[in-house]
C-alpha cells in the first residue's frame, strides 16, 4: 500500500510514473513540492531511498505514520498546516488511514464484483484478517506516536518533574514568573553560559528547562514571540547535551545579539547562531552558523526590520551524525523555515533544553523571553 501511495505522489509531482530511482535533484524538487503544498517535511534523502525501495525492494524501508500521512495529504490536496497544528488537531493521521481504508474498500469491492456467487465465507476469511490487521496497526502506530512525539503549547503552567520536564540551576525568583504572560513560558536572560572557560566557573545556565531525547534521530523546534536581543551576549534558543551536566559535548542554536568583531568597529547585529562545544574547559567552541538577520543601525531607516522578530522559530533535524539547522521569522506564525546550516557533528545528544542567557556580564539587563511552543518527535534514521 505504501508503494501505491508513493507512486501516486511521484506521478503528481513529476507528471509521469516512477521508472527509475529519483536523482538528488529530483528528490530535492519532490521535497520542496511536498513542503509547499502541505507545510510538512519529508527529507529528500528519505524520498530518494523510498524510490529505490519501491523499484527493486533491495533496501527495506519502514516509513513512519507521519510520513505516510504527509504523502496522503499531498496527493489529496489537504489544507496547508504545520507539525504543531497537525499534532494538536490531527494526531490520528486521518489522511493516511482514510487513504488506506479507501484502498481496502476498493479491493473488497473488486473481490465482491468479480464473482457474485463466490462463497461468502471465503470472502470473510480474506476481509476480516485485513481489517483486524489495520485495526492492530492503527493501535500500535498510535501508541508509538504518543511515545515518540511530544508537543507543548505552554497554555498551562510548566512545572519541573512534570510531563518529562526537568530544570537545572533553578532561580526561584525568576522561575516563579514563568507564567507572567498567559499562554507562554517566560524565561529570562540571566547571567550564565555553557561556553567553556577556565576563568569563568562554574558554568551554569539558570532555569535551563530540559527533557530527555528518546530517539537517535529526531526533529525539534521551538517558537518564540517578540524577543529582540538588545545588548551583548543576550540570546535564547535550543540546547542539545550529551548528558545532564553542562560539561558534556553540546550544540546550541539561538537568536542572539552580537557586538564582538575582534577589535573592528561595526554596528551591533541580530544573528542566528550555531555553536558546538566539546565541553572541555580548555577546548574552544566552534561557531558554525553566523547568520546575520540585520544590523541595528539599519533599524533607524527601516523600523519594519524589527517586525521580523515578532515570531522566531528554530528547528534542529538530526539523522545519525548529520544535523540540519533551520530558521523562520516574521509577522506570520507559520512562516516558512529555511536552512541556515548543515553539519556533521560527533555528538549523540540525550537531552534537549530551552534556554535564555546573557553570558558572564553584569552590565547587561535581564530580559524576558516568551516561548510560545515546543515540539520534539522521532524521525527515521538512514
Amino acid at each position: 500500500m505504501f508503494e501505491k501511495l508513493f507512486r501516486e505522489a511521484v506521478k503528481r509531482c513529476f507528471a509521469h510514473e516512477l521508472a527509475e530511482p529519483l536523482s538528488e535533484t529530483e528528490s530535492k524538487l519532490f521535497y520542496n513540492r511536498v513542503f509547499e503544498n502541505t507545510g510538512l517535511v519529508i527529507g529528500w534523502k528519505s524520498l530518494k531511498n523510498y524510490s529505490i525501495y519501491v523499484l527493486d525492494k533491495s533496501k527495506p524501508e519502514n516509513p513512519s505514520v507521519p510520513t505516510l500521512d504527509t504523502l496522503a495529504r499531498y496527493i489529496q490536496d489537504a489544507p496547508y498546516t504545520d507539525e504543531i497544528k497537525r499534532k494538536e488537531t490531527e494526531s490520528h493521521y486521518p489522511y493516511w488511514f482514510g487513504y488506506k481504508n479507501k484502498i481496502l474498500s476498493a479491493q473488497h469491492n473488486e473481490i465482491t464484483n468479480a464473482s457474485p456467487k463466490r462463497n461468502k465465507r471465503a470472502i470473510i476469511w480474506v476481509v476480516v484478517p485485513i481489517l483486524l490487521l489495520v485495526t492492530f496497526a492503527f493501535i500500535v502506530f498510535s501508541k508509538q506516536s504518543k511515545e515518540t512525539e511530544f508537543t507543548a503549547d505552554f497554555a498551562n503552567t510548566i512545572n519541573e518533574n512534570e510531563n518529562g520536564w526537568m530544570i537545572k540551576y533553578k532561580d526561584s525568583n525568576n522561575w516563579n514568573k514563568r507564567n507572567q504572560n498567559p499562554g507562554y513560558l517566560t524565561l529570562f536572560t540571566m547571567k550564565g553560559d555553557n561556553w567553556p572557560d577556565t576563568t569563568l566557573q562554574p558554568v551554569i545556565i539558570k532555569n535551563l528547562l530540559y527533557r530527555e531525547i528518546s530517539s537517535n534521530c529526531f526533529v525539534a523546534e521551538v517558537h518564540m514571540q517578540d524577543f529582540i536581543p538588545r545588548s551583548k551576549w543576550q540570546q535564547a534558543g535550543l540546547l542539545l547535551l550529551e548528558d545532564s551536566s553542562l560539561s558534556s559535548r553540546s550544540v546550541r542554536l539561538s537568536l542572539g545579539y552580537n557586538d564582538y568583531f575582534g577589535g573592528y568597529k561595526r554596528s551591533p547585529e541580530i544573528i542566528i547562531q550555531g555553536i558546538s562545544s566539546s565541553g572541555k574547559s580548555d577546548g574552544k567552541p566552534e561557531e558554525f552558523i553566523h547568520n546575520v538577520l540585520f544590523q541595528l543601525d539599519s533599524v533607524a531607516d527601516s523600523p519594519v526590520l524589527l517586525s521580523n522578530l515578532y515570531n522566531t522559530s528554530l528547528r534542529i533535524e538530526k539523522k545519525d551524525n548529520q544535523f540540519r539547522f533551520l530558521y523562520a521569522g516574521g509577522k506570520m506564525t507559520n512562516g516558512a523555515f529555511h536552512e541556515v546550516g548543515l553539519k556533521t557533528l560527533d555528538i549523540q545528544p540525550k537531552y534537549i533544553g530551552l534556554f535564555a542567557l546573557k553570558g558572564f556580564v553584569d552590565d547587561t539587563l535581564i530580559q524576558p523571553v516568551r516561548f510560545r511552543s515546543f515540539a520534539l518527535s522521532s524521525d527515521e534514521c538512514h
